[in-house]
């Protein structure tokens, strides 16, 4: 492109589909006054101001959630509705806008509690690095990592950790949780943090990369763990880690009604964060 042509914008697409099998109709549930849709919106606006040059889009395949979004004020595309994953409808919504994107974050529509200022981030190490994906991380103290030990005896597919080198690359992802601790009792007395990180499920994608993604076949390890991510690290790209603070609001996905309720009683406890 040359130099004097403004570069197009960097893409926010929030996937929101209806058809959720143990919560239907999801992204238009009520939250503490506001519907889901409308709390990740505000998020994914508040970043694009942040990281500046940069569009909000929803992604859909129901009539329903696109009336919702645009009388909420945002763009909506209906995607295709064999998209099989996010990651998939965020490409989908990115190659129909007008201008090809540069870059395409993921903010998955079930997710209201992600700080604006961690999207901002992402959008940040893919402009100043060459990456082809970034994704936040943050460390866990020894009480978070009992925790997430303790939760994973009921749940050991919930909760995915993550190696990363010096460099903030990612090495690996995995739903045990690594690196195993050889001596842990010095490693507990040595200092407040364990070894361990913890992966938050948010991805930015350089269009390139994603548009790879969708073509490329599932890789062995990525089928075993049920992570996506790690199609990617089999074929040598390189996935770029932000560190960020350990959540204060719950920040897992909203997927039955018991999460809905999680939600508002966290909302009740923790403040508010939907932006003034």
């Amino acid at each position: 492109m040359p130099p004097d042509l403004p570069m197009p914008p960097d893409l926010i697409v929030v996937p929101a589909r209806y058809g959720s099998t143990r919560l239907p109709g999801k992204p238009l549930l009520p939250i503490a006054g506001r519907s889901l849709l409308e709390r990740v919106v505000a998020v994914a606006r508040v970043a694009a101001a942040q990281a500046g040059n940069c569009a909000v889009v929803v992604a859909t395949d129901d009539a329903r959630i696109a009336d919702h979004a645009q009388a909420i004020g945002v763009q909506a595309v209906m995607t295709p509705e064999n998209c099989n994953s996010g990651s998939s409808r965020a490409c989908a919504a990115a190659l129909a806008q007008a201008e090809r994107p540069g870059l395409v974050i993921n903010l998955q529509g079930d997710a209201p509690f992600v700080p604006p200022a961690v999207v901002a981030g992402l959008i940040a190490v893919l402009r100043e690095g060459q990456a082809d994906v970034a994704t936040p991380v943050y460390p866990l103290d020894w009480a978070r990592l009992d925790a997430l030990r303790a939760h994973k005896q009921a749940a050991p597919f919930s909760g995915t950790t993550c190696l990363r080198a010096e460099d903030g690359r990612a090495l690996w992802f995995s739903k045990v949780i690594v690196p195993a601790l050889r001596d842990e009792d010095a490693l507990r007395k040595a200092a407040p943090l364990s070894p361990v990180w913890q992966h938050l499920g948010l991805y930015g994608y350089r269009m390139e990369a994603l548009e790879w993604f969708g073509a490329a076949p599932m890789g062995r390890y990525e089928a075993l763990e049920g992570l996506e991510q790690l199609r990617f690290l089999e074929a040598g790209r390189a996935i770029a880690t932000l560190p960020i603070d350990p959540p204060s609001h719950a920040m897992s996905g909203i997927d039955t009604p018991a999460d809905l309720a999680l939600a508002e009683a966290t909302i009740a406890r923790l403040g508010d964060p939907f932006p003034a």
